[in-house]
């Protein structure tokens, strides 16, 4: 199964859902909390590839809810100035693994990226892997 570091905003009920999913599918998780990151135009940019900069946009970012930030009458550059400056315009949450990135939690895009344990699924105690190579355990 994959790591994938998963930027949040902590006490998210959305993001803790996701991770929970994730987690149940058998992925290892490294959370980061998405205000603190040190973000870049360089660093962003990939987690949006081929998405409008509007769907770039965290909607229930208190800024997008009062207008003094609207998505769809803003230049790429000026979003990702923007979001550097306040991390909570970001859309949530930021996923990476294995050089891939995503933005936002579209179950069926992360599904056919990862893969995902459909909730209430069995979850079977059989090796997923078919390799048949297990990683050493962490310790």
């Amino acid at each position: 199964m994959a790591v994938i570091v998963f930027y949040e905003k902590p006490g998210c009920a959305n993001n803790t859902r996701q991770k929970q999913a994730l987690l149940r599918s058998g992925h290892d998780v490294v959370a980061l909390d998405i205000r603190v990151q040190a973000w870049t135009p360089e660093t962003l940019r990939p987690f949006f590839a081929g998405r409008p900069v509007a769907e770039w946009f965290n909607r229930a970012a208190p800024r997008v809810k009062s207008g003094a930030v609207v998505p769809e009458l803003i230049q790429a550059d000026e979003a990702l100035a923007a979001m550097c400056m306040d991390p909570l315009l970001i859309r949530r949450p930021l996923m990476e693994s294995d050089g891939s990135r995503m933005a936002g939690f579209d179950e069926a895009a992360v599904d056919a990226w990862l893969g995902l344990v459909p909730e209430g699924a069995p979850l079977t105690e059989v090796c997923p892997r078919s390799d048949g190579a297990c990683p050493p355990p962490k310790i």
